[in-house]
């Protein structure tokens, strides 16, 4: 077992050693690939149509290998992981952030293997090794969209205090950034800067939404769009939305403390397995090893885990109640 897995390490270390080496040596093309397509699109532009938008120019590679970023592009959930990791404030293109998953996974097998010299809890490690960082990119896109949340009404009303100053609402949005702190400022810096270049208002406000998938977003979006093609006074509808806002956020922390029991309940329920498995195969292998061997053990194993993940979902379809 300690050649195949040396024999796997040393296959991991050349692949790692050729993607670098391929990287290098395209990467250069690359670069002049993108500056030759942004120069065509410029030859380009007066054979446009009069009435067809323009996009802002983005570096929307998922990778700067060309075949490489080619095939992942095939795929909808990498753009979506891409997408995710831009939510999440992390700047890394979404091949290189499966590079470090898989480095990881790798490095955690490796660890649990010498440590525990069970095959098991070395293809444990692998999968908890391989999620860890997508684990990380989700807590913290939560906590910018948490932190988002609670300084949005603040932006709301730094907005609705401008227009009603006189400023015009392209204005109002870049005394936004300046006056609220990260993440909106950053945000808005964005809608402000995409509508500035030329983009539309209405198509730079959807775009926030893509970006900040939150109910309390839409909410505005929807209310500024529709203020602008029916008219009325923007600054009070601004006031009312920034007060359901605030309420709103509020009965949700009041839900979070009813409902502390149910969450806390559901993580001893998911961790407590997971945990007596791996402290009995490090403790005393030979009382949990037919779990693992013997086909009653492997039925016993896929039940348990069934049984797991369904009582994860009805406790969290308990707990989460919509505000």
């Amino acid at each position: 077992m300690a050649a195949k897995l040396m024999a796997l390490a040393v296959l991991v270390i050349v692949a790692v050693a050729t993607f670098a080496v391929a990287w290098l040596l395209d990467r250069r093309n690359s670069r002049a690939r993108i500056i030759k397509d942004r120069l065509a699109a410029e030859r380009k532009a007066p054979e446009r149509a009069p009435d067809e938008e323009l996009a802002l120019l983005r570096d929307e590679h998922l990778s700067e290998i060309p075949a490489l970023d080619t095939l992942l592009r095939r795929s909808t959930r990498v753009s979506d992981l891409q997408k995710m990791l831009a939510q999440a404030d992390i700047s890394l293109r979404v091949s290189n952030f499966l590079g470090i998953s898989a480095v990881t996974g790798v490095v955690a097998t490796i660890l649990a293997y010498v440590i525990g010299k069970r095959v098991e809890v070395a293809w444990i490690a692998l999968l908890v090794g391989f999620v860890l960082p997508y684990s990380y990119a989700s807590i913290r896109r939560n906590k910018r969209f948490e932190k988002f949340e609670e300084l949005f009404p603040e932006a709301i009303d730094t907005l609705a205090r401008a227009v009603r100053a006189g400023h015009a609402f392209t204005t109002a949005l870049e005394m936004i950034t300046a006056e609220v702190s990260e993440p909106v400022a950053g945000e808005f810096r964005q809608l402000y800067e995409e509508q500035k270049f030329g983009m539309p208002v209405r198509d730079a406000l959807l775009n926030l939404t893509e970006r900040m998938p939150l109910v309390d977003v839409k909410f505005f979006v929807t209310a500024v769009m529709l203020q602008r093609e029916t008219g009325g006074n923007l600054a009070e509808i601004l006031d009312n939305l920034s007060y359901v806002i605030r309420e709103r956020f509020k009965i949700q922390r009041q839900v979070r403390v009813y409902t502390a029991q149910g969450r806390l309940t559901m993580a001893l329920l998911m961790g407590m397995p997971p945990i007596i498995v791996t402290a009995m195969l490090l403790l005393n292998p030979s009382f949990i090893r037919p779990l693992f061997s013997d086909p009653i053990g492997h039925f016993l194993l896929v039940a348990g885990i069934t049984l797991q993940t369904i009582g994860y979902f009805v406790i969290r379809k308990i707990i989460r109640i919509q505000v």
